[in-house]
């Protein structure tokens, strides 16, 4: 798979405003394995939780019929710019994805402090934030199975907050077919009431991350293999933090790395092919 870029329009559906714009995305191929200029689709998905109101993002290629839905679970920033990007550049013919609310409409225009501290409440509260991941789990399935998918042939991908987020998934045992972390945060605060995963756990990870220190590392393989995960991490050596983020460039913490993550985009969608119908 290349990684030549070309201009993919998608248009964003809302209820008062319908708006083409036009992004620059990663290539990515067509059921013939055609490069093309198709639309995606991003249409607001809005669904209630315990009192608190959420909205989704549902990403698709115009006219497609999908055969597998995928939730994406972003980075601390949550619904965002790039996240939408990511989510678009990401998309097939066959898919469909759902890209996760994690902290509810009123943080869509917070501050980066504000997430950050809603973030690392989130953290502490592993029973809320497993609740939440469900109901987002839900309306997936919900809104798949609505464009044709099976109910289950599902599977979730999520990036550093979003990476710590589907593995909480795989430990609660929610019935996906695989889940996928890309440079995610592997610590669990109840790593004896993790369950066996439903589908196989693919973690990419930065070897120089300093979010992920070795003991951590060391301590979720030592986890999965107690729980009889079928797990794999990938550990890219000379690569930091954020590494599929083209934005991030923190001397020591995060760095973007062009060539490992078109290398881990290429392994995520190697195990969604594989799983996946």
């Amino acid at each position: 798979m290349t990684a030549n870029g070309f201009s993919v329009s998608y248009r964003v559906i809302n209820l008062a405003i319908m708006s083409t714009v036009t992004s620059h995305l990663q290539t990515f191929f067509l059921d013939h394995g055609e490069q093309s200029m198709s639309e995606v689709i991003v249409k607001p998905i809005a669904y209630e939780h315990e009192g608190r109101s959420f909205e989704g993002r549902l990403v698709y290629v115009e006219g497609s019929k999908p055969t597998r839905g995928l939730l994406m679970a972003p980075n601390f920033k949550g619904i965002s710019p790039l996240a939408i990007e990511v989510a678009s550049e990401q998309v097939k013919q066959d898919s469909v994805i759902l890209v996760l609310d994690p902290y509810g409409v009123e943080f869509h225009s917070a501050s980066v402090e504000a997430l950050r501290d809603e973030m690392q409440r989130l953290a502490q509260d592993n029973a809320g934030l497993r609740s939440r991941l469900q109901a987002a789990y839900e309306v997936l399935k919900t809104e798949a199975t609505a464009m044709g998918v099976n109910a289950d042939n599902l599977a979730v991908f999520g990036f550093c907050f979003g990476g710590a987020c589907i593995l909480e998934m795989a430990r609660a045992g929610v019935p996906m077919k695989a889940f996928v972390s890309l440079h995610g945060l592997l610590q669990t605060p109840n790593p004896e009431q993790s369950k066996t995963p439903a589908g196989p756990v693919l973690v990419l990870n930065g070897a120089d991350d300093p979010l992920v220190p070795e003991a951590e590392r060391l301590a979720f393989e030592a986890e999965m293999t107690r729980i009889g995960a079928d797990w794999q991490l990938v550990n890219f050596g000379k690569t930091l933090h954020a590494f599929t983020d083209p934005y991030a460039n923190m001397p020591g913490r995060t760095q973007y790395n062009p060539v490992v993550a078109r290398r881990a985009f290429a392994m995520m969608h190697d195990l969604f092919d594989e799983v996946l119908a």
